[in-house]
């Protein structure tokens, strides 16, 4: 197995959308949970929004709540998340990680393979 692999970010302009791309292809057969995270520098590692694979559904934390929507296509193993009126303080690396996860929402420490992440970057 590999692990997730991020795609799509960029800069924008406040107020703008992007998506953001992982592919999964590579991870274990055992992961039951894709997990979207953000890091900003000097700052925790944050959960986003949170999918269990096997029925599509999600958890979304308060921060992104409305603005953010995680989706996944399973025939091409990769997982999305589209950003629309994205603000400054979105600005942050953005990571996508699987895991088999025990509780719901799931704890950070319960997803094991991580992607190397995206940057994105919303100028005001």
């Amino acid at each position: 197995q590999v692990a997730p692999v991020e795609s799509g970010g960029g800069s924008v302009e406040a107020g703008g959308s992007l998506t953001l791309s992982c592919a999964v292809s590579g991870v274990s057969t055992s992961a039951n949970a894709v997990g979207w995270f953000r890091q900003s520098p000097g700052k925790e590692r944050e959960g986003i929004v949170y999918i269990y694979i096997s029925h599509g559904g999600t958890y979304y934390e308060d921060s992104v709540k409305g603005r953010f929507t995680a989706s996944q296509d399973k025939s091409a193993y990769m997982v999305y998340l589209r950003m629309i009126n994205v603000k400054p303080d979105d600005t942050a690396m953005y990571y996508c990680a699987t895991g088999r996860v025990r509780t719901w929402p799931p704890e950070v420490s319960e997803f094991d393979s991580w992607g190397q992440g995206t940057q994105v970057t919303v100028s005001s």
